[in-house]
């Protein structure tokens, strides 16, 4: 299989992110690369999401308790099969499902854990399905997707234990934390950061590296609100981030068992130190553009390499559209690429996503 180079550079800055007061640190560059230009294919895309779909978004954030049918949504997946010659097979996790997904041709060297979007509450194995086909042939990496607990049933904590399950199960299949790249899009993207950082505190070792496409990564509004980003989003209402916010602090107080616990951490909010490398893609007029600019600037400050990628006029998650946008098909070049210097070919110690060893015992 041939797999697709990565693209030119886009406009490239390196700036040194500040310095957080009270944690020592040597600072690390911080890669932002302009992506310019938006294709016709692109604009229109933009423009049909911001007549169809932010509507009905902007109607659950003043509706949110309402009856929504979310459960159509991950129907919708049937739709998106995984591209030509994909293997899929289901994986079971303690509390939830999963899927392997697993491009033709594609090697076990390393291995992706794959978090998908939805704001806690919709989309799962099937809607992101042909996504991460996408990624497994571009990283020529098996992936794990991980069907994990949802809002309202459920809490966000119990979407982190469930994805901390899923490389927990990689683990047990052989693989190595060094060949492990946790990935994820939006609410996935919020994921795939706590599940580092929640590791640390179980004191297990990180994965190689982190890819967070269009990532959450603060539930607290305020600094969405502000931005002008909060006009110009395709599809993201600023009413919905505010509403999500409230949801899941209800949650949290609802489900508590100490009254007195501390409010949620989100993943900007704590010690970053320690993080792997971290790409992070994001549409220029995103809702969400805030999240992963910060997040990016606070690995930075720490020491981590971290490369943030703004993509002129995408909407939310635009890797999702490959089939329509060629800015779809040359981002996800880029995380293959990304993934695959990340975690070199050959590492010894490889294993089949049926856990079963690559290499001898």
């Amino acid at each position: 299989m041939t797999t697709t180079p990565p693209s030119e550079p886009g406009d490239l800055d390196e700036c040194t992110a500040p310095h957080r007061p009270g944690i020592p640190h040597r600072p690390a560059p911080l890669h932002r690369r302009h992506f310019p230009g938006a294709s016709v294919q692109a604009q229109l895309l933009a423009r049909s999401l911001q007549l169809t779909l932010r509507p009905v978004l902007s109607l659950w954030a003043r509706a949110s308790g309402l009856p929504w049918p979310t459960n159509l949504i991950e129907s919708v997946g049937n739709l998106l099969p995984p591209i030509e010659g994909t293997r899929c097979r289901p994986a079971t996790l303690p509390r939830c499902g999963a899927l392997w997904v697993q491009a033709r041709d594609v090697g076990t060297d390393r291995v992706v854990l794959y978090l998908h979007g939805g704001a806690f509450l919709c989309c799962g194995l099937r809607t992101h399905r042909r996504l991460v086909s996408r990624i497994s042939a571009e990283a020529q990496a098996p992936v794990l997707m991980v069907d994990y607990r949802m809002l309202p049933t459920h809490t966000i904590d119990d979407a982190i234990a469930d994805s901390i399950d899923g490389y927990r199960l990689l683990l047990a299949a052989g693989y190595r934390p060094e060949q492990i790249v946790i990935a994820g899009d939006s609410a996935g993207g919020y994921l795939s950061f706590m599940v580092p950082l929640r590791l640390r505190e179980a004191h297990l070792p990180a994965p190689a590296a982190v890819v967070a496409l269009s990532p959450l990564t603060e539930l607290d509004p305020a600094r969405k609100l502000a931005h002008p980003n909060a006009d110009r989003c395709a599809l993201l209402p600023a009413t919905t981030a505010a509403e999500l916010s409230r949801l899941a602090r209800h949650l949290d107080a609802h489900r508590a068992t100490d009254p007195h616990a501390p409010a949620r951490l989100c993943p900007i909010d704590h010690d970053l130190r320690g993080m792997p490398p971290t790409l992070i893609q994001v549409g220029s007029d995103e809702l969400l553009l805030p999240d992963a600019e910060t997040m990016a600037y606070r690995l930075a400050a720490v020491g981590i390499d971290c490369e943030l990628q703004i993509w002129d006029r995408q909407v939310h998650v635009f890797q999702a559209a490959a089939d329509l946008l060629p800015e779809s098909r040359r981002a996800i070049a880029e995380i293959g690429h990304f993934i695959r210097s990340a975690v070199p070919a050959r590492a010894p110690g490889a294993v089949r996503p049926d856990g079963t060893s690559g290499c001898p015992a």
